[in-house]
């Protein structure tokens, strides 16, 4: 299995923050966000995994030059942005074929997202992607999906003004190896295109809903950094406690 870690975007929003740093490398309880997907992608079992790069792109090569898993890790840098789609157009090569998760560097997720994959194994035989899925507080600033009674997608609102319930894309997908020809395949090399906008409505029907298990959340503002910062701390402290238990 291969993963693709979407972490070129310029964190606008997420500023100051980002003014010296890219949102990737973000702390999360001290550790660099990059780091904690890179930790959790291994436990999965993934073997490669492709991070492309653009804001401050030094420093993310210089983070996974001091990784444990720099080996199986390969850098891809966008001297102009891609777009979520137009990145996985331009390497395809490297996942074309293949089981391959995509990821959006930037969300915190404290699943370790086994039951996602034994999902997307135990999948509709007519589907070929599983999409994590989280109930969100501000649907209008989501992607909102409805569900059969099978978990398949068969309705998608990107960012409405009136959306048809709380259940938000979480833009993190695991791709079968047929979902290149199927999906990407037309779509022009060099060119930005975007997953919620260019490909996913074409998935419609297609695509399996999974809801994430566990706290799951979009670092795209102070506000939602700060409330990161405190899930992860709970969550240590109740390691923390539950090691001292056992002791």
């Amino acid at each position: 299995m291969k993963a693709i870690l979407l972490a070129a975007g310029l964190g606008t929003r997420l500023q100051p923050i980002t003014d010296t740093l890219p949102k990737c490398l973000v702390p999360i309880n001290g550790q660099p966000l990059l780091g904690l997907w890179l930790d959790k992608l291994v436990q999965l079992g993934v073997e490669e995994i492709l991070i492309n790069t653009h804001y401050f792109r030094e420093q993310v090569e210089a983070f996974v030059a001091t990784s444990p898993y720099h080996d199986r890790i390969i850098l891809n840098y966008e001297p102009e942005l891609m777009g979520t789609a137009g990145t996985l157009v331009r390497n395809r090569t490297f996942w074309q074929g293949h089981t391959c998760m995509v990821i959006h560097a930037d969300n915190y997720c404290q699943s370790s997202l086994v039951s996602m994959l034994e999902a997307h194994n135990q999948r509709q035989t007519r589907t070929d992607t599983t999409l994590l899925l989280f109930k969100t507080p501000t649907p209008r600033s989501c992607g909102i999906v409805k569900l059969d009674t099978d978990q398949v997608i068969q309705e998608f609102h990107e960012k409405v003004e009136n959306p048809p319930g709380n259940l938000a894309s979480g833009a993190l997908f695991i791709f079968s190896p047929e979902v290149y020809e199927r999906y990407f395949a037309h779509l022009k090399t060099e060119q930005p295109y975007e997953l919620s906008l260019d490909v996913v409505p074409n998935m419609i029907g297609k695509l399996q809903g999974w809801l994430v298990d566990d706290h799951y959340i979009d670092i795209g503002t102070p506000d939602s950094y700060a409330e990161a910062q405190v899930m992860a701390k709970v969550a240590a402290n109740q390691t923390n406690n539950a090691g001292s238990n056992i002791a």
